[in-house]
């Protein structure tokens, strides 16, 4: 194994931060001072539109209670980066998930609207689970097979993404000049933590859910997480235009009673556009297929609002510490990334096929026609694309599904010199992406929800480092 692509279970101290901070920083300064602000030439548009399901759509692919009520609306947030060659899209969806050709159904459609290329979409999910998945060859091998289990309306799911690119399009007549961005981060406290941590045996345990009510299990230590909250910002000037933050847990409180919901992280959102409605707000959930708020949470009503209070504060810290600097380039990389389908007992295709056809229960129909989807794609050769936003300075990663924390913690450490986001929840058909450890020690959240072979973390760490290679100047 490579040693700078080792990733063993790490959270970065105060000192480590503190020294970062300084080296961008001292990057940024040198940028200033070779920068014209006004000479940029790029430009920024912003754009919103609600994806809320209707009533008895599935949410989290039949894994739980269709909805029945709205508690607060879902949106797509984005915003459109022009003047480094075609247009480059970024958007936050507050769906569980998108996946497979509903991944490239949004990208293309993105891409059109924008006047660009799919490869130039960065897309990803928030990840709520009061909230759709899209997978459209799942729903039609369902629908083909009489399954009771249902993924997504196709046809819901299309309007939809012709409503978000509607408001993409309509972005473009109004763009604005951005001259600086700006970098800032900020600990959050009493939110994330580990799903693994050690019993009394000293053995490992997984079962510290979102919400875990067992207060032995909820003071176990936070385990590994990234407890800093980064916010990367574009400013004409003095003038901010639009925010994009990103934290690295999964964002549910509760959930399953049929309540659509952006939970805790659309509260804290929402909150913080309100501050000063002229700052578009995007957020995005980062690397956190092992990291909930399970150690903070046990799941009462009443917590939702005191999570999405501490996230708020946590957004609010990262922008009173935000510094602007001139952009001193931007560009724009992807990388393929190929990750092999697991083929062990239950999740070859026909071991997938038969369960579609005999599990009686819809959720076990579902995750069959999930897996089924991703292995015609996988066989047939597909390639996830990594792509990074390169703003020499800074640089906003993308990774596939419900890539493992070390991955995130893994790609600051590649950059020390520079201020790494990195956002998950990208192309999700692979399910978790582990570290092999969490194989090794029998992990058990890879029992269902996981469609990838154990030893794809050399493949997502040759990527990473790939991806995040210094562009020439």
């Amino acid at each position: 194994m490579d040693p700078e692509l080792s990733c063993p279970e790490y959270t970065p101290s105060r000192r480590e931060v503190l020294e970062s901070l300084v080296a961008w920083s001292a990057l940024g300064l040198t940028a200033q001072k070779q920068g014209t602000p006004e000479a940029s030439g790029y430009q920024l548009t912003t754009f919103s539109a609600e994806v809320t399901p209707p009533l008895g759509h599935p949410l989290m692919a039949g894994g739980i209670t269709p909805a029945q009520k709205v508690d607060d609306p879902l949106f797509a947030h984005g915003l459109v980066l022009l003047g480094a060659g075609m247009p480059i899209v970024l958007v936050a969806v507050d769906w569980c998930e998108i996946r497979n050709d509903a991944y490239s159904r949004w990208r293309a459609a993105l891409a059109e609207a924008a006047g660009t290329v799919s490869e130039r979409v960065l897309l990803a999910c928030v990840h709520q689970h009061d909230a759709p998945i899209a997978d459209l060859e799942a729903e039609r091998i369902l629908e083909s097979h009489k399954a009771g289990g249902r993924i997504c309306d196709l046809e819901f799911h299309e309007r939809t993404v012709r409503r978000v690119a509607k408001s993409l399009k309509n972005s473009l007549a109004s763009p604005r000049s951005i001259s600086h961005i700006g970098l800032g981060q900020a600990k959050v406290e009493g939110v994330a933590s580990n799903r693994r941590y050690l019993g009394g045996d000293g053995k490992p345990r997984f079962n510290r859910m979102s919400a875990t009510r067992d207060a032995e299990i909820r003071e176990q230590p936070e385990g590994t997480v990234d407890p800093y909250l980064k916010t990367l910002s574009f400013w004409d000037r003095d003038r901010p235009l639009a925010a994009v933050s990103c934290y690295a847990t999964h964002p549910m409180s509760y959930y399953g009673k049929g309540g659509v919901s952006s939970d805790f992280v659309g509260l804290a959102r929402k909150r913080r556009q309100a501050d000063d409605p002229s700052v578009t707000q995007l957020y995005f959930s980062g690397c956190s297929g092992n990291v909930t708020a399970g150690k903070f949470n046990d799941g009462s009503l009443e917590n939702r609002p005191i999570l999405a209070d501490r996230l708020y504060q946590g957004m609010v810290g990262a922008w009173k510490a935000t510094r602007r600097f001139p952009i001193p380039m931007l560009d724009y990389r992807v990388v393929p990334l190929r990750l092999e389908p697991r083929s062990s007992v239950g999740f070859t295709a026909g071991d997938l096929q038969r369960r579609l056809v005999t599990d009686g229960k819809p959720f076990g129909q579902c995750l069959a026609a999930l897996g089924l989807s991703w292995r015609k794609r996988a066989d047939a050769g597909h390639k996830i694309e990594v792509p990074v936003l390169d703003f020499g300075i800074g640089q906003l990663l993308l990774l596939p599904g419900e890539s493992y924390v070390e991955y995130q913690l893994m790609a600051q450490r590649l950059r020390p010199d520079s201020f790494v986001i990195v956002i998950g929840y990208g192309e999700c058909a692979p399910g978790y992406i582990p570290m092999d450890k969490a194989f090794e020690e029998n992990d058990s959240n890879l029992n269902e929800w996981c469609w990838v072979s154990p030893g794809s973390e050399q493949a997502m760490l040759k990527a990473v480092k790939t991806t995040l290679k210094k562009a020439s100047p």
